[in-house]
């Protein structure tokens, strides 16, 4: 991009850290970022939560947002719906997109009903649901909150009897929880940037499944890309997470969660509108298996940048 292309974002506001239970993995993803955006000779400025972003939108002292705020108040569309009342454009997708896709549950009832693949599931409020759900969905299950990111409050049931534990653990972080058929097989990730998915990802944990730790503080996660699948299937995994990414309504940049199971069935999971960007973060790695260094990927993010009036 030109300094002409640069100069149209006009002043330019970085928001990462917030409050939600994603703070640490958005400043990291803050850190990187801002490095780059130096790199690139833009200047811009810091602000920690969606209440200072729109407080410097009000005072008309921003005219752009690379949106780094993960979870809520950042990414389930809150933010973005508050910016629709001023002339500020934001990176990603839009109030709808980015409500649709932080709700898991919105986001299972919409592909279900498009007629895209996702894991049967039931839906928990209290403990004590947990007899009739086990009965009726069967094990092993995934127990997550339904409006939480980087694997917060999740816990994969196997054993009868312990999913009311697992249930009310979940509860701590959301007051709907998602319980969701295992899917047993290979976990991919596919990124979209700007209306088009980069490499797949396959995803190797030693874990019992890809959590926090694994994510962001474990060595022996293994990350695979190529992914292993022949260049038709890849191609037609990542047509499929594009038209789950568009069936939500999102935009700009994401990434889209899935499964295959043994007979090589894709299960889509969930699609997240502001991933991580720390050294560890998948699109960041997707992109330069797609020949975009980090510097690149910086500024085709910020290009996505649109009003929402």
């Amino acid at each position: 991009m030109s300094a002409a292309d640069f100069a149209r974002f006009g002043r330019i506001a970085l928001a990462c850290g917030g409050d939600s239970a994603e703070r640490e993995i958005s400043l990291r993803s803050g850190r990187a970022v801002a490095a780059a955006l130096v790199r690139l000779g833009l200047e811009f400025i810091e602000l920690d939560g969606a209440p200072a972003v729109v407080e410097a939108a009000l005072g008309g002292e921003i005219d752009t947002v690379f949106n780094l705020l993960h979870g809520r108040g950042g990414e389930d569309g809150c933010l973005q719906g508050a910016l629709s009342l001023y002339p500020v454009a934001i990176t990603g997708s839009g109030l709808l997109g980015s409500a649709l896709a932080m709700d898991k549950l919105a986001s299972k009832k919409l592909w279900h009903g498009d007629g895209l693949p996702t894991p049967p599931w039931r839906v928990a409020t209290d403990p004590g649901m947990a007899g009739e759900i086990e009965a009726s969905l069967g094990l092993p299950a995934f127990v997550k909150p339904a409006r939480e990111g980087s694997s917060v409050g999740m816990t994969r049931v196997e054993r009868p009897g312990v999913l009311g534990a697992a249930i009310e653990r979940a509860l701590r972080h959301d007051d709907m929880v998602l319980v969701e058929r295992l899917i047993e097989g290979g976990e991919y990730t596919a990124s979209i940037l700007d209306g088009r998915p980069l490499p797949l990802i396959r995803i190797v944990t030693a874990r019992e499944f890809y959590d926090y730790d694994a994510k962001y503080q474990s060595g022996d996660t293994e990350y695979h890309c190529p992914c292993g699948l022949d260049q038709a299937r890849e191609r037609e995994i990542q047509r499929l997470a594009l038209d789950a990414f568009k069936a939500l309504g999102c935009s700009g940049w994401g990434r889209v969660d899935l499964m295959l199971d043994s007979t090589g069935q894709p299960w889509l999971l969930e699609a997240n509108t502001v991933p991580g960007m720390t050294d560890q973060s998948l699109v960041p790695k997707a992109a330069q298996a797609a020949g975009i260094n980090f510097d690149a990927l910086v500024a085709r993010i910020l290009a996505t940048a649109r009003r929402l009036t």
